[in-house]
């Protein structure tokens, strides 16, 4: 068996394995469950698309319920682009992640201003826990003939100008963060709540 084909099945058994959970907690019965994100600059309440995005939407809850995203940081602003966390914890140490996820991202949805979507790598099967926002459309992540695009699963239903006001923060480089794009100043995901039905 090549190794293409075990990392496959090992991506189908996980989602399979994923999707049969079923975590009551999640609210699996809900289409479009919602989530109040409360961080350092307000509020954000993002609607998730589970009609389209069933397994994302899943994998994004389980984090949500186990707490995982509390006092976490958002590590990665472009201003005009992405708003990004999901990854690290206040001391910008990796949060553990779970397996990833099928890509979604031909489900039909567009990474449009206020959308949030799954980061990965340049691997498409590769989404675990980091997410980002759409700060502007972004088409060019979308799916395309020849390539996997980020899959969107979800959006922003309350709270735009606060993701405005955090995509317009001063970064730089961290110590413990790829890149010169993290927050000078810490940009905290104090908790993220699944709302009641």
């Amino acid at each position: 068996m090549t190794r293409a084909l075990t990392f496959a099945l090992t991506l189908l058994f996980a989602s399979v394995g994923l999707a049969a959970e079923k975590d009551p907690r999640i609210q699996p019965g809900n289409l479009f469950p919602k989530v109040q994100l409360e961080t350092s600059f307000g509020n954000l309440v993002v609607e998730l698309d589970r009609s389209r995005a069933e397994l994302t939407v899943d994998n994004f809850l389980l984090y949500v319920v186990d707490g995982a995203y509390n006092n976490s940081v958002f590590h990665r602003v472009i201003g005009d682009f992405v708003v990004q966390g999901g990854g690290y914890d206040k001391d910008y140490k990796p949060i553990p992640e779970r397996a990833p996820v099928v890509n979604e991202s031909g489900n039909g949805l567009s990474n449009s201003y206020g959308t949030i979507a799954m980061a990965r790598t340049n691997e498409p099967h590769t989404a675990t826990n980091q997410f980002y926002f759409n700060v502007a459309d972004n088409e060019r992540l979308d799916p395309s003939s020849r390539r996997w695009g980020y899959a969107v699963f979800g959006e922003v239903v309350e709270g735009t100008e606060v993701l405005d006001a955090m995509a317009a923060v001063e970064t730089g480089p961290h110590d413990e963060v790829p890149g010169d794009t993290v927050p000078v100043t810490p940009l905290m995901l104090i908790k993220a709540t699944l709302l009641p039905e």
